[in-house]
């Protein structure tokens, strides 16, 4: 692309170490995308060899070579360099993957010193290393490791109450624990520093050693967080648990260092290396990194009663909170964005590690593509079948997931409340695994608000069908949970044996801010409204850019990751709160939601509502190279002509998709009645279809990110199916993606597009098998099935 303008305003960057690629995403003093750049781990540093950015091995390992991540980063400032005046970069901010690099005793305690006439990869390789190739998020080797550690602690509500976390495999505790018992005692010997991937990077750009920040270190299961009054410190008793002894246990300590609370200032300059090398201001300012989920939500700015929910190889949930009440129920977060004078703020999550990989096993299993993926949970009733008491359901767990679900695995199918191998009609399976996972969170979700850890209910009271008032939680501990579910729900809650009224929506958040690839497909986007009765957004980024590729969660070219764009608000929100202080002005020295929506309405007003630009000289339409590999970051990811989805978009006929789900249909009985596909519920169902699946809008409207790598995205070859039909040469359908909706000017002005309307009725339908649904779970859950 041609270089910017030497010439012009400040500039902002944003870095993002995704799993399969290195991004970069810059912005002016109005948020405006002046520049994208990005290095794709697979295509353009292939002498690595990994597949979608890491390595597969059989079980549950997923690791990644760190080297690459820093020769990927002498490529990036190298275009960014190119291409751009970055003099005028005034601050700079990141995020990462989970991930752990694992440092050796040589350089300690000392940041390695750097000559800026050499790269990054030549001065710090493999040999600084005591572990070349680490763990990334989607790894679940540490699981047991991560159970035992919780057993230890007293168990799941235990463990939650002191570290603020319950067992997971991605706790850097396990990740710690599993490398001191498993791998050679060499590794653990030679290592003499260890930080998240996140504070890694920071520290190349600043040249020193960045701590992790606290939102991060309330993830590692080895952090008590200080409560509202800030503050906190390593817990002495599970580091010598992980370590094995008092002194391995101080030794850790060593490891992690302090931690940063700075929240919402500069962490100090880039580094002389950077500065001579790739020509920045030496005085340009470096804001804290954090994890990539957390920066793609900062990216979508959302309010007290948002909810993001993003799809990709984990899909998360996540929402503001108000207070810091730690239970198994979910992880809690401070803000990474605030300053140390707020008011403290939280953010609280919920995780599924069983995503994107049961999606394109079911999709492999019983469909052709994507696109008849999309249809059949389009045109299959709620609950799989038409009948109220013969609902269907189904529980794909491969991996191992945190509570209540942690020592479950298998893939389980209930009919008309019973066990089954499989269902009856074969076409419910691709709808019945989304609704498993789209019900989880709303379960959780209320679950969730029953502890107080949201807050007051009003600002998200859209109404009360059940006209079941729900008054304040009262203080965490005066009351049992059962005792606070049956205050709370004195009528129609405790005849279901629920904790929650399944039919009131008025605790739901009021919107659903929506990202991932499996968001792109007008039948999930649908799904997620009529679960949660609630209007669902996405960026614009990503809008636009699942026109180009609607199957990976990675953007296409010339479009910005979220977690990068959440750097830039970032260093732009930081930059401007110094610049504030420093005239006397006042100007930028609001919370980073405030702020960053002034900047943008500001930007609206300015521009006459012009819509946020989405993409810097992106594709289209049509198909687009990003998506080689994107079918191997899972272990169902298959390589060869399987994985050509992106970079060959794979097209069948309509014709041939619909005989193919009669096959389905006819494979093992009638479950539901073939008028439904034939004009029936299918007519009925598919013309209430409230997402636009035409053609895109000829707006500046487009597509990102969440900021998570893609995992088996590809179209499977049915040859390898049995009954499999002759296969389709050329045809002329693919999956259609979500288009914009109209849209208000709030949510257009801060880059969101309305993508599915709520449905009532809809939604009644599913509280009417929440119940079920609970039960079920709960038979799982204790291993009665």
């Amino acid at each position: 692309m041609p270089p910017a303008p030497k010439s012009g305003s400040a500039l902002f960057l944003g870095l993002e170490l995704a799993t399969d690629q290195l991004r970069a995403s810059i912005v002016d003093e109005s948020l405006e995308l002046v520049g994208v750049e990005c290095v794709d781990f697979d295509a353009e540093l292939s002498e690595y060899q990994t597949q979608g950015g890491i390595f597969t091995t059989p079980g549950d390992a997923y690791t990644t070579p760190v080297e690459m991540w820093v020769k990927a980063l002498d490529v990036l400032l190298d275009k960014i360099h190119r291409n751009y005046d970055v003099s005028r970069i005034k601050s700079i901010g990141g995020s990462a993957q989970h991930a752990i690099v694992w440092w050796k005793s040589t350089p300690i305690p000392s940041f390695p010193a750097l000559d800026s006439r050499l790269p990054f990869n030549s001065q710090i390789s493999s040999n600084t290393l005591s572990l070349p190739s680490t763990p990334v998020a989607q790894d679940t080797s540490a699981h047991t490791h991560a159970l035992a550690l919780e057993a230890l602690l007293g168990g799941p509500d235990l463990m939650a109450a002191r570290v603020g976390t319950c067992a997971h495999a991605s706790l850097l505790a396990a990740q710690l624990l599993r490398v001191r018992e498993s791998w050679p005692s060499d590794v653990w010997a030679r290592t003499g520093k260890v930080q998240l991937a996140s504070s890694f990077l920071g520290s190349l750009i600043v040249g020193k050693w960045i701590s992790m920040g606290e939102a991060e270190a309330c993830a590692t299961g080895m952090w008590v967080h200080g409560g509202p009054g800030g503050g906190g410190h390593w817990d002495d008793g599970v580091l010598e648990i992980v370590g094995g002894s008092r002194e391995e246990g101080r030794r850790i300590r060593g490891w992690l260092g302090e931690i940063d609370f700075s929240g919402g200032r500069r962490i100090g300059n880039v580094s002389r290396y950077v500065s001579e090398r790739y020509g920045f201001d030496p005085e340009t300012t470096v804001t804290p990194f954090t994890s990539d989920y957390l920066s793609a939500y900062l990216s979508l700015c959302p309010s007290p009663t948002d909810t993001v929910l993003s799809f990709g190889p984990m899909d998360v949930l996540l929402t503001p909170a108000q207070h810091y009440l730690p239970t198994r129920l979910y992880s809690l977060f401070p803000h990474p964005a605030q300053d140390p004078s707020e008011k403290r703020r939280y953010i609280a999550m919920l995780t599924s590690r069983n995503a994107d990989v049961p999606r394109a096993l079911v999709r492999d299993m019983y469909t052709k593509s994507w696109s008849a993926f999309d249809r059949l949970v389009a045109i299959v009733p709620p609950g799989g079948s038409i009948g109220l008491d013969d609902k269907l359901f189904s529980f794909w767990l491969l991996q191992g997931d945190s509570y209540p679900l942690s020592h479950v695995k298998g893939i389980f199918r209930f009919e008309t409340g019973i066990k089954v191998n499989e269902f009856r009609d074969l076409r419910a399976n691709p709808r019945c695994l989304l609704e498993s996972q789209v019900l989880s969170f709303r379960v959780r979700w209320s679950r969730m608000i029953a502890t107080g850890v949201l807050g007051s209910n009003s600002g998200r009271n859209r109404g009360n069908v059940a006209q079941t008032p729900i008054p304040s939680p009262p203080p965490l501990g005066q009351q049992s949970q059962q005792q606070q579910s049956n205050s709370r729900f004195p009528s129609i809650a405790q005849s279901l044996g629920l904790p929650f009224d399944p039919y009131d929506y008025s605790p739901l958040p009021a919107r659903m801010l929506v990202t991932g690839a499996a968001a792109n497909f007008p039948s999930v986007a649908n799904l997620v409204g009529d679960v949660f009765n609630a209007p669902v957004f996405m960026p614009n980024t990503q809008v636009d850019s699942a026109q180009v590729v609607p199957h990976r969660n990675a953007p296409a070219p010339g479009f910005p990751g979220r977690a990068s764009l959440g750097g830039a608000y970032v260093a732009r929100w930081v930059w401007g709160k110094e610049r504030g202080s420093a005239t006397g002005t006042g100007r930028g020295l609001g919370g980073f939601e405030e702020e960053i929506r002034r900047l943008l309405g500001k930007r609206w007003v300015a521009s006459g509502g012009m819509q946020l630009r989405t993409n810097i000289n992106g594709i289209a339409g049509g198909n687009a190279s990003s998506g080689a590999n994107s079918g191997t970051s899972t272990p169902y990811g298959h390589s060869g002509p399987r994985s050509a989805l992106g970079s060959t978009v794979f097209v069948e006929e309509e014709e041939d998709e619909m005989e193919e789900m009669e096959r389905l249909g006819a494979g093992l009985g009638a479950g539901l009645n073939a008028s439904v596909f034939a004009g029936g519920f299918a007519d009925r169902d598919l013309g209430r279809m409230r997402t636009a699946t035409g053609s895109t809008m000829d707006t500046n409207i487009s597509v990102g990110s969440g900021g998570a790598p893609s995992t088996a995205f590809t179209t499977p070859d049915m040859n390898a199916l049995p009954g499999a039909s002759t296969p389709v040469q050329s045809g002329t359908t693919t999956l259609t993606p979500v288009t914009a909706m109209p849209t208000g000017d709030a949510e257009a002005q801060i880059g969101l597009a309305k993508v599915a309307e709520p449905d009532v009725d809809a939604f009644m339908t599913y509280a009417a098998i929440v119940p079920e649904y609970c039960r079920l779970e709960g038979m799982l859950f204790k291993s009665l099935v």
